[in-house]
């Protein structure tokens, strides 16, 4: 019996532990290293979306399901899309984090990887958290940020 218990065990482990972090939608996103992405954000003028997240996080894993919506899979292609597990890239996460280095965090950079603090979530907490389970403030803060980031500097007057 005790035999039996251990395997029953060791096999729920093994498949808890295959989708780890979460399925994040590899495929259809197209998710970049964080170098590589700023890179390819400033040669391809685009704006980056940049999430931070744990493998061991549920918030995360939970998360990581907005990502197969056809809609974000859409509109993620006006984006770079960058993924960084904070425990195996430390710096990246402390240099972005303006309220703390919860997870997952979802922030939003200009082509030239300038964090913009201003694009948030609607909350007064935990500002860069979105809806683990609707896309749609994700949604609208993509939206938001493409409208920020594409929108010309006034001309100057003279």
């Amino acid at each position: 019996m005790t035999r039996l218990l251990i395997a029953a065990v060791a096999m729920a482990l093994s498949l808890a532990t295959a989708h780890a972090g979460g399925d994040w939608n590899d495929k259809g996103i197209g998710w970049q290293a964080y170098d590589a992405g700023l890179e390819r954000a400033k040669q391809d003028k685009k704006p980056v979306m940049l999430v931070i997240y744990t493998e061991w996080c549920p918030h995360c894993t939970n998360y990581a399901k907005l990502f197969h919506d056809q809609a974000l899979v859409d509109k993620s292609r006006k984006f770079v899309m960058i993924r960084v597990d904070k425990d195996k890239q430390p710096e990246i996460s402390k240099k972005n984090a303006p309220d703390g280095e919860y997870i997952p965090r979802t922030y939003f950079l200009s082509p030239d990887g300038v964090l913009d603090p201003s694009l948030a979530a609607p909350r007064d907490r935990y500002r860069y958290f979105y809806n683990e389970s609707d896309p749609k403030d994700v949604l609208a803060a993509m939206d938001a940020a493409l409208a920020k980031m594409s929108a010309k500097p006034a001309a100057a007057t003279k």
